[in-house]
C-alpha cells in the first residue's frame, strides 16, 4: 500500500514538473517567435530588388540598403578572419597542452569576465588602440579587430569546452599507435569536437554581426556614396544604419526601418542555418 502511494507521488511529481517544463518553454519560445513574425509582417513590404541592391536616397529615407549589407559582410567576414584561428588556437593550448595551475586558472576566470564585459567598453578599446595609437583611422580593419577581441571570449570557451568533451580514450589510442600529440589533436580530436567549436564561433560572429557600439568608435559610417574598395576605409553596417534611420533621421518610414531589421535578422538566421547544417553532418559522422 505504501510502496504504491509512493509510487504513484513520483508521477505525479514527474508529471507536474513536465507540465511546468513545457510552459516555461512555451513561454521561451512565444515571445521570439511573435518577434520575428511582427518584424516579418511589419517589414516585408519594403523588401524589394531595389532595397537590397541599391544606395540610400532621399536623406536615407529611399533607395537601398546595399552598402550597409556589404559592410556587415566584411566585417563579419574580418572578425572571423582575426577571431577564429586565434580562439581554437588558444583553446587548444587550454585544454590540451596547458598544466592545471594557478596560472591557467587565472587566465580562464579572466577569458569569462572578459565575455561579460560591455561591448561600448570595447568600441572605446578599440578607438583608443586601433583608431588612434596604432593610427588605422575609422576603417573596416579597426573595426574587425574590435570586434575580434569582443568575440574571442566566446570562441575560447566553447570550443575549449569542446575539445574537453572529446574522450581521453580517442587520445590514448592515437598516441598508443605512434601518432605525436600534434598528430592525434590535428587529425582526431578537432575533428571529433568540429561541432561544439562551430556552435561557438557562430555565436560570436553572430554578436559581432548586431552589435552597434563598437563599429560606431572604429568604423560605420553615418552614409557613404560608394562601396568601401580597402580595408582601410570606413563603411556603413546594418546595424548602426538602421541605428541612425531609427532615430537620427525625421520622417523616416517605419517599414523602412522594420525591413533592415528584417534584413539583419535574414542574415543572422542564415548563419545560423548553414552552421546547423555543418554541426549536424559533422555528428552524423562522429564515432561516440
Amino acid at each position: 500500500m505504501m510502496t504504491k502511494f509512493l509510487s504513484r507521488n513520483r508521477h505525479t511529481v514527474q508529471r507536474l514538473g513536465f507540465i511546468a517544463i513545457t510552459l516555461m518553454a512555451i513561454f521561451t519560445v512565444l515571445p521570439i517567435v511573435g518577434t520575428i513574425v511582427f518584424i516579418l509582417v511589419k517589414g516585408g513590404s519594403a523588401i524589394s530588388w531595389e532595397f537590397l541592391s541599391g544606395f540610400p536616397s532621399e536623406g536615407m529615407r529611399a533607395g537601398g540598403i546595399l552598402p550597409a549589407i556589404i559592410g556587415t559582410l566584411y566585417l563579419t567576414l574580418g572578425t572571423a578572419f582575426f577571431s577564429v584561428p586565434l580562439g581554437i588556437a588558444a583553446a587548444i593550448y587550454l585544454a590540451e597542452y596547458a598544466k592545471d595551475n594557478r596560472l591557467t586558472r587565472l587566465i580562464r576566470l579572466a577569458i569569462i569576465n572578459l565575455a561579460g564585459i560591455p561591448s561600448v567598453v570595447y568600441g572605446l578599446f578599440g578607438l583608443g588602440l586601433f583608431v588612434l595609437f596604432l593610427q588605422f583611422g575609422t576603417s573596416i580593419l579597426a573595426a574587425s579587430l574590435t570586434l575580434s577581441i569582443m568575440t574571442l571570449p566566446v570562441i575560447i570557451s566553447t570550443s575549449e569546452e569542446a575539445l574537453r568533451a572529446v574522450p581521453q580514450a580517442f587520445r590514448t589510442v592515437s598516441i598508443s599507435l605512434g601518432a605525436t600529440r600534434w598528430q592525434t589533436i590535428s587529425r582526431i580530436i578537432l575533428k571529433e569536437a568540429l561541432p561544439g567549436i562551430l556552435t561557438g564561433v557562430i555565436l560570436g560572429l553572430e554578436r559581432a554581426a548586431g552589435e552597434t557600439a563598437p563599429i560606431l568608435f572604429t568604423g560605420a559610417a553615418f552614409f557613404l556614396p560608394r562601396l568601401p574598395h580597402s580595408p582601410f576605409d570606413a563603411t556603413m553596417a546594418l546595424p548602426y544604419h538602421l541605428f541612425v534611420i531609427s532615430t537620427q533621421v525625421p520622417e523616416m518610414p517605419i517599414q523602412i526601418q522594420y525591413g533592415t531589421a528584417l534584413v539583419l535578422l535574414v542574415f543572422v538566421l542564415t548563419m545560423n542555418v548553414i552552421a546547423t547544417v555543418i554541426r549536424s553532418r559533422a555528428r552524423a559522422r562522429r564515432q561516440w
